[in-house]
């Protein structure tokens, strides 16, 4: 492999002031409740909430302030998110098998009870973060839905389309704040919310900070990074398309990164000249330009084989395939958050409207765990029905388990089965 562009400088990374600064803000809302939220929300968002929860009437009134084609974007949108969560969740399937006479062992598919859906808002709004968090959600059978968004600029609260978007997703509760704050206020609950049994969704380093720290107390769905995407090119990919893609990503945040892993030089020097080119002309493109030029990399791998198993140990967010064979190169890959098949398979798609979700794992975490879907709201909890018959026939194996531990109390309450055991077919 050669290093045909390297990253200047290192991605952002957690620092102990920003865990210093989370664990303030958690403890604040933890006893201040409601008026510490408002606080916050005062400071870092120049807005100060009358009240924390979003009325009715001002969902409704949301619509009135974008455009029917923006309603109807985000229903296509809603649409085909729900369809897909649905297809996944069909996969899912409860189990009941009964392993020996008398002994039936299975599985529960129980949806939690309530979850937090947090919708960042920073530089843009971000509709399409409460569709994916909370259509999910809804299919899985969650009973209550709150989802919150800060303060977005130049509005007198959340943005209208994010407001929409809740609702299309079917949100039970909404709630103006952001951040840490906010991040507290679901895992803890205040005068006006309840507390929440799992938060989903992505935010800045403070919010992913917060996450961290209350996990434990409440479900996380993942500690999300700054974005990302690996893009395998080789000669038979344009060149302007893959630059273009390279730079989606990287508006999305100074500290997103875009890897190109090609097996050719002439590909990767047209797309450094087409990245410079396009970042002239796009609005965003100041922004995406310096995300590239601190975090962007092209590697030159020897051969499509090579290109695999330089991507499958970055373990990318989203993986985009660009080469003459795509299909038969995504089957050789296998640590990835979002596979991407195909010239005509952007990223941007999956973010917004092919389907699946776009909330993701990051920083290599793709090695080892998935994105939001619905399983991601469900609890896979086991159950044993052991009838006379078989508990007689685990007894004694159980009871020499537990007397090779040394826990004798677990001994006897096996023994106590077999001595009223015998065979009981009936029962069984």
């Amino acid at each position: 492999m050669i290093v045909f562009k390297e990253a200047e400088i290192s991605g952002a990374t957690e620092t102990a002031s920003v865990e210093k600064t989370v664990r303030d803000i958690l403890d604040a809302v933890r006893s201040g409740g409601d008026e510490a939220v408002r606080n916050y929300t005062e400071k870092f968002d120049g807005f100060r909430p009358a009240s924390l929860r979003v009325e009715e009437k001002t969902v409704r009134e949301a619509y009135g302030k974008v455009a029917p084609e923006t309603v109807e974007t985000l229903q296509f949108a809603a649409l085909r998110i729900r369809d897909f969560a649905l297809k996944q969740r069909e996969c899912m399937k409860e189990l009941r098998w009964e392993i020996s006479p008398g002994v039936v062992l299975g599985h529960r598919l129980i949806p939690v009870a309530s979850c937090g859906c947090y919708v960042p808002a920073g530089r843009y709004p971000l509709p399409s973060s409460a569709l994916m968090s909370a259509i999910p959600a809804k299919v899985a059978g969650v009973k209550r839905i709150a989802a919150c968004s800060p303060a977005s600029r130049g509005q007198e609260g959340i943005h209208p389309a994010v407001l929409v978007a809740m609702d299309i997703a079917g949100v039970d509760e909404i709630y103006c704040m952001g951040g840490a704050q906010a991040v507290g206020a679901l895992a803890f609950g205040t005068e006006t919310l309840k507390p929440v049994d799992i938060i989903a969704g992505p935010g800045n380093r403070y919010v992913t900070e917060a996450k961290r720290q209350v996990s434990g107390s409440v479900g996380i769905d993942m500690l999300a990074g700054p974005s990302e995407v690996v893009i395998i090119a080789d000669g038979s990919a344009n060149p302007e398309w893959v630059a273009a893609d390279a730079l989606a990503r990287c508006e999305h945040d100074p500290n997103s990164w875009t890897v190109i892993v090609t097996t050719s030089k002439e590909l990767a020097e047209k797309t450094s000249g087409e990245i410079l080119r396009q970042a002239e002309i796009l609005p965003t493109g100041k922004l995406a330009l310096e995300a590239w030029r601190n975090n962007g990399r092209i590697l030159l791998a020897d051969s499509l084989e090579e290109a695999v198993t330089i991507t499958d140990e970055i373990a990318p967010e989203h993986l985009q395939v660009m080469t003459e064979n795509s299909g038969e190169t995504a089957e050789k890959l296998n640590n990835f958050g979002s596979l991407f098949i195909g010239p005509y398979a952007p990223v941007a798609f999956g973010d917004y409207v092919s389907g699946p979700n776009h909330i993701l794992p990051t920083v290599r975490c793709a090695r080892f765990s998935n994105g939001v879907y619905a399983g991601t709201f469900i609890k896979v909890s086991s159950y044993q029905e052991i009838s006379r018959e078989g508990a007689y026939s685990l007894a004694e194996k159980c009871a020499a388990f537990a007397d090779l531990e040394g826990l004798f109390g677990h001994k006897r309450s096996a023994e106590l089965r077999k001595k009223d055991g015998g065979c009981d077919r009936e029962q069984g």
